[in-house]
Order: C-alpha cells, then sequence, then structure tokens
C-alpha cells in the first residue's frame, strides 16, 4: 500500500506576467489523506489546502481547510481547483462545498467562481485613505479575527489595494482572499479590480440576487510528495 500524498500547488489570482498570486495545495483524497485533512493543512502551512472528495459528470465535491480550521467557501481554493481541474481535462460546471453549489466559469485564462457574501467569514472590513497606507500595514499588529484593509486607487475605476490578516485562521498574511472581494463587492455594490498582498489581482463582477463573480488567472507552481 501507497502511503505517500500527493499535493499540487498552484498560485491563484497571479498578474498578467503570472507573477505573484496565493498558493493552494490541491490533494486528491485517498486512503492516506482520509481523516488526516487537518493535519496535512497544518503541516502544508498554506492559507488553505484543498481536498478532492469526487469527481463526476456533475462537478466536484471538495472539503477547504486553513492551517487552523475548515471553511464551508473560499475563493482563492474555489478558483484553483476549478483551473486545475480543467488543466486535468475535466473542466466542471460547479464544485461542491459546504456552504453549497459554487458555479465555475471558464473565460480565455480567467476561470470565474460565483459566491455569495453570506458563505464568507464577516471580515473587519477598514478602509484606509490612501494605498500608501495600506502598503504599510504590519501584520503583527494583528491578533485576533480576520480584518481585510482597503484604500481605492481609482475610485472611478473600481480599482482597489487592499491586504488581509487572519490569525483567527492561522493566516498571519493572505496573499489573495476571493471571499473578501465576494464581502466587500457586496459593501461596496460595485465591480472591482482588486490588488492585494504583494501583487496578485482579483476581479469581481455582480450578478442576479446575492450571486457575486470572483475571478483571476490561475498557474501550475510545483508538486509535492509528503
Amino acid at each position: 500500500m501507497n502511503d505517500s500524498i500527493v499535493v499540487d500547488v498552484v498560485r491563484v489570482f497571479t498578474d498578467e506576467q503570472v507573477k505573484f498570486g496565493n498558493e493552494l495545495g490541491i490533494v486528491r483524497l485517498t486512503d492516506a489523506s482520509r481523516g488526516r485533512e487537518q493535519r496535512i493543512a497544518t503541516q502544508l502551512g498554506f492559507s488553505e489546502t484543498v481536498f478532492i472528495e469526487s469527481l463526476d459528470e456533475r462537478g466536484a465535491g471538495i472539503r477547504i481547510f486553513t492551517p487552523a480550521a475548515e471553511l464551508p467557501f473560499a475563493g482563492h481554493p474555489s478558483v484553483g481547483t476549478a483551473w486545475w481541474l480543467a488543466s486535468q481535462g475535466t473542466p466542471v460546471e460547479r464544485l461542491r462545498e459546504r456552504a453549497g453549489d459554487v458555479a465555475v466559469q471558464y473565460e480565455g485564462d480567467v476561470t470565474w467562481i460565483v459566491g455569495r457574501a453570506a458563505w464568507a467569514p464577516e471580515f473587519d472590513m477598514t478602509m484606509l485613505d490612501t494605498p500608501a497606507e495600506v502598503d504599510e500595514l504590519d501584520p503583527g499588529a494583528f491578533h485576533h479575527g480576520e480584518h481585510y484593509l482597503y484604500a481605492w486607487i481609482d475610485e472611478n475605476a473600481g480599482r482597489l489595494r487592499s491586504r488581509m490578516f487572519a490569525p483567527a485562521m492561522g493566516i498571519r498574511e493572505d496573499e489573495a482572499t476571493g471571499a473578501a472581494a465576494v464581502r466587500i463587492t457586496a459593501l461596496l455594490d460595485r465591480d472591482l479590480d482588486i490588488l492585494q498582498g504583494r501583487g496578485s489581482r482579483l476581479r469581481t463582477r455582480r450578478s442576479a440576487g446575492d450571486d457575486i463573480l470572483v475571478g483571476g488567472r490561475t498557474v501550475f507552481d510545483r508538486q509535492l510528495t509528503l
């Protein structure tokens, strides 16, 4: 019996030159990994790790873990997993997550997923005056909770600068946060183009009802074996 666990690592929400992006670990659930999901996610240390439970003509069933807890929904794992499945020759129309079914759309090199603000954590949203203030934030100043801080780069164009700190999830700083992008889009009630972290890019679109699309580019980075 092979007890090794293969982890594909992708970077989600890269810029146009496929730089930056938030690392995501993707694991096909096997006997070696089943029941050890939280331990594996903690060991890997990525802001999120996805475990693919099932794959059929209706879509894929996934579970999402931070280093500290399981999440019912998260944006960068959803976008990254949808892209990775397509790269394996198995594109999907939806992902079955704990929060509900997450629709998927492929548009050139951008993968979109459809989320709802109600599925996302209740981030402490703070607007700052300038992007420079966002740049100067110290992750060590955040000891509890989940904090999303942002400022307008160009309000007329809907361009934001943001950073996210979530010690409650075991995440010192998140490079790109799709769930927070869904929440801020609902809060500001407009489509957004978000520059987060060191240089990651997220885009959002409002849709019917409470649905909000979040999308971006993803690239394969490396493979690990545990």
